[in-house]
């Protein structure tokens, strides 16, 4: 349930030609059913121009209220389209969990 509003207001907010996103919760330290890490891969035209770190506050800014709630990390993979056609389709995996985990 998560995973959709995630997806619902990624679209709505940027547009993305482009979105994968995926719940790596079974990959932490967190209870059977946590909705707690994702890996977002967004390809929008919003990013051109845009750093790194000015992309990841405005998913953070859109993301605001799971991030609040129980949404624990977010590996975030942001690219323009022309960013996106270069890497032909490649993401990189996400880091595995260092065991601090959420159990609770």
């Amino acid at each position: 349930m998560i995973r959709e509003q995630i997806e619902e207001k990624l679209r709505t907010a940027f547009q993305p030609a482009h979105l994968e996103v995926h719940d790596e919760s079974y990959r932490h330290n967190v209870p059977a059913g946590s909705e707690s890490h994702f890996k977002v891969v967004i390809v929008s035209d919003y990013f051109t121009d845009q750093r790194f770190l000015m992309r990841h506050r405005a998913i953070y800014s859109t993301l605001s209220e799971e991030l609040a709630g129980g949404v624990h990390a977010l590996a975030l993979h942001t690219y323009t389209l022309k960013e996106w056609e270069g890497l032909q389709d490649t993401v990189l995996s996400s880091p595995n969990c260092r065991g601090a985990g959420m159990l609770a």
